[in-house]
């Protein structure tokens, strides 16, 4: 079968895009591996129409719900290859043999937050621990927070924090190196700071309490934001298809259209450049999803 678009990815960018697409009755595959950032949060708070937030294992669910009630196909599995053949794009997915066919490709791949490989540290991100400010700063308005991070990148963080609280400790887990002015200005913030590792992180029901130093000093804390930097960016489909990139392996798209360079081949969702949040993926997803309407359209004439 030759599917009008495969869409690689079925996170909130990806899910859109298929509603989107499903609503234009094209005939549509999602690849998903059922594993991503939005699986893991436990509630997304800035999100119109949640005030009280929602998780985004439940979102996932919701949009392929939908999506299916629109004729959208879904398969879970990793894709390993895609290779541009004439004007048809082939996918290949891990340990399947067959080849799947579509007339455009969106990929939707996002990326991943690096962070310590604790269990209590997963249980809390959404609830009580967060990644990015511009999404999640508020939570932390007047709180004592710790910063779980990594050298400049988890400083910075800290410092930008400031804006919502005063009561702040960066932990510098792996102990990389601080610029001295960046010190200087956390000194001048009375931020708090230690170069000891992690040994634990205490919560209770995914709100974080404390968190354990290796020499065993207890940092208690309501809230906790994690600043690692180094962020697996999921685009080495994109990069076998030719599709430009950052250094920091972020897709670069049409600003109008999300399509990629590579024609037929569109990008939405945070594995493009600076798009780190969930309305913005669905944004892109449904932007992106219109313009391979066009396409098709095009095309067929």
């Amino acid at each position: 079968m030759l599917y009008d678009c495969i869409i690689i990815g079925g996170g909130i960018a990806g899910l859109q895009a298929a509603i989107q697409l499903g609503r234009y009755e094209h005939e549509v595959l999602v690849i998903d591996k059922g594993y991503g950032r939005s699986t893991l949060c436990r509630s997304y708070h800035n999100l119109l129409g949640w005030p009280n937030g929602i998780s985004g294992q439940k979102l996932r669910e919701l949009g392929k719900s939908h999506a299916e009630s629109l004729n959208v196909e879904f398969i879970h599995g990793e894709v390993v290859q895609a290779i541009k053949k004439s004007e048809e794009l082939h996918i290949h997915i891990k340990e399947d043999n067959q080849v799947y066919k579509a007339k455009t490709l969106l990929i939707a791949t996002g990326i991943l937050d690096r962070m310590p490989k604790m269990p209590e540290l997963i249980s809390c991100l959404g609830l009580s621990v967060y990644v990015c400010p511009d999404c999640d700063g508020y939570e932390v308005k007047n709180k004592r927070t710790v910063v779980l991070g990594a050298g400049d990148i988890g400083a910075k963080m800290a410092l930008a924090l400031k804006y919502w609280t005063n009561d702040l400790v960066y932990i510098n887990h792996e102990q990389k190196q601080v610029s001295s002015h960046i010190k200087e200005k956390m000194e001048q913030e009375q931020i708090e700071y230690s170069s000891e590792p992690i040994e634990k992180v205490l919560e209770v029901k995914g709100m974080i309490y404390s968190v354990v130093l290796r020499n065993g000093d207890v940092k208690k804390c309501e809230k906790g934001f994690i600043a690692f930097g180094g962020n697996e960016v999921n685009s080495l489909i994109a990069k076998q298809l030719g599709v430009e990139r950052l250094e920091n392996k972020h897709i670069i798209t049409d600003p109008r259209t999300k399509m990629t360079n590579i024609k037929n081949v569109w990008s939405a969702g945070d594995i493009n450049v600076h798009s780190e949040q969930v309305s913005i993926a669905m944004g892109e997803g449904s932007q992106s999803a219109i313009w391979i309407h066009k396409t098709l359209l095009n095309n067929s004439k």
